[in-house]
């Protein structure tokens, strides 16, 4: 996503929604700014990520349930009935004929958010979709290493164009302390994860928000670690992108998804 490094960021969605927390965000509720449909990435393969999602609000997502879907708080506007999001699931090309289109029929936010951490948020749909979950981390075990992103966001920063077909790439795990050397206060330390390459290059940006980070587990079952958030600009030099860690906030989203 786009920001200025010094004077205003804004999340990784190209949605429009919630009044923006930051005086020139982009973004709906944005306090940060997030990253691209990944910038660096390659053509993801037919079912090789078949639990992503595009929402029609200009944002990513996983299926958590078959019929519930884990985006960012950022990407909806508030927890209650919501009939106004299209999910379209089952291809990586958006106009391919075979895309599984479904409608929303509750949104919940993360109780508590107001536009720094806790940026996850669920969708009810109106209908199951006949594709395989994304399980969540539960701890910190694989909140290292490489990670995998994929998502339909801007290709470079500033695009705002998104992508009709869904890119990949991988980044490598950046430690609090060193992503604290760019963000400072504003990295939400034990919430936020970050992840990308000393040199730039890759990252998610404006459309990805909501987006899953994954990796492989011991068993080599695809898991969710962290959730498209926010960052300075696009695979920026020295500037990671943040993402929402998701074993801190696994207990809460299941609570959540048994009351939707």
């Amino acid at each position: 996503m786009l920001t200025s490094r010094t004077l205003t960021f804004v999340k990784r969605s190209a949605a429009i929604g919630a009044v923006a927390l930051a005086t020139a965000s982009l973004q709906p509720v944005a306090a940060h700014a997030a990253p691209a449909p990944i910038v660096g990435g390659t053509p993801a393969a037919q079912n090789e990520f078949p639990f992503m999602v595009h929402l029609s609000m200009g944002c990513g997502g996983a299926l958590y349930k078959k019929d519930i879907v884990l985006t960012a708080a950022h990407c909806v506007e508030f927890t209650g009935n919501d009939t106004s999001i299209t999910a379209t699931a089952g291809v990586v090309d958006l106009n391919a004929p075979g895309a599984i289109k479904v409608k929303s029929k509750k949104v919940l936010t993360a109780p508590g958010y107001n536009g720094k951490g806790k940026d996850w948020a669920l969708i009810k749909l109106a209908r199951p979709i006949d594709r395989p979950t994304l399980k969540i981390a539960t701890n910190t075990r694989y909140n290292k290493g490489t990670f995998t992103i994929a998502g339909w966001g801007d290709t470079k920063e500033n695009a705002g164009t998104g992508s009709d077909k869904l890119l990949k790439a991988k980044v490598p795990f950046i430690s609090d302390t060193k992503c604290k050397q760019h963000y400072g206060n504003r990295l939400v330390a034990g919430q936020e994860i970050c992840a990308g390459y000393p040199r730039g290059g890759i990252d998610t940006c404006q459309g990805d928000s909501g987006g899953p980070m994954f990796r492989k587990d011991d068993s080599g079952a695809w898991l969710q670690v962290g959730i498209v958030s926010w960052g300075d600009g696009c695979a920026r030099p020295g500037v990671p992108g943040v993402y929402t860690e998701v074993s801190k906030f696994a207990s809460a989203i299941s609570r959540a998804a048994a009351t939707l």
